[in-house]
C-alpha cells in the first residue's frame, strides 16, 4: 500500500509539474519545435530542470543500490547505441513534432484537453502493439525480481 500511495503521488506531482510548465499544451511544444518560426525556448528550462535534478539524485540512488520504496533498481543494462534504438526515437520524435505530446503530458492533458489526449494516446498504444507484435519474442521476456 504504501508503495502504490508514493507511485501515486509521485504521478500526480509529475502531473502538477506538467501543468504549471505548459507541457501540457501542444502549442507549446510545437513551438519549442519551431527553431525558424516563433521558436518557444521554455521546453528547454524544463528539460534541463529534468536533467538537473537526475544528475544531482541518480548517482546517489545508484550508490545506495536500490530505489527508495523497492528493493529492486530499475536500470538498463544496455550501453550500445543500436539501429533499432535510432529508429524509435526518431519515430517518437516524428509523433511528438506531429502532435505536440508525449507519454507523460497526454496523460496529465487528459485533464485538461481529453478529447485531443485520447487520440494521442490511443495512437501511443497501438504503437506499443505494434512493437510488441513485430519485435517482442516470447522467449526472451523477462520479468524483474520482485514482480
Amino acid at each position: 500500500m504504501r508503495r502504490a500511495l508514493a507511485a501515486l503521488s509521485c504521478g500526480i506531482l509529475f502531473g502538477v509539474g506538467l501543468t504549471l510548465s505548459q507541457m501540457v499544451q501542444p502549442d507549446k511544444v510545437l513551438a519549442f519545435l519551431d527553431v525558424a518560426g516563433s521558436w518557444d525556448p521554455s521546453l528547454a528550462l524544463v528539460m534541463g530542470g529534468a536533467l538537473l535534478v537526475t544528475a544531482v539524485f541518480l548517482p546517489r540512488i545508484r550508490a545506495r543500490g536500490h530505489a527508495v520504496l523497492n528493493g529492486f533498481l530499475y536500470l538498463s543494462s544496455k550501453k550500445k547505441v543500436t539501429a533499432r534504438l535510432l529508429a524509435g526515437a526518431g519515430l517518437f520524435g516524428i509523433g511528438w513534432g506531429l502532435c505536440g505530446y508525449c507519454p507523460g503530458p497526454a496523460i496529465s492533458a487528459l485533464v485538461l484537453n481529453p478529447r485531443e489526449a485520447v487520440w494521442t494516446l490511443a495512437g501511443i498504444l497501438v504503437g506499443f502493439a505494434i512493437v510488441h507484435l513485430l519485435f517482442e519474442r516470447p522467449d526472451k521476456a523477462r520479468t524483474a525480481p520482485g514482480l
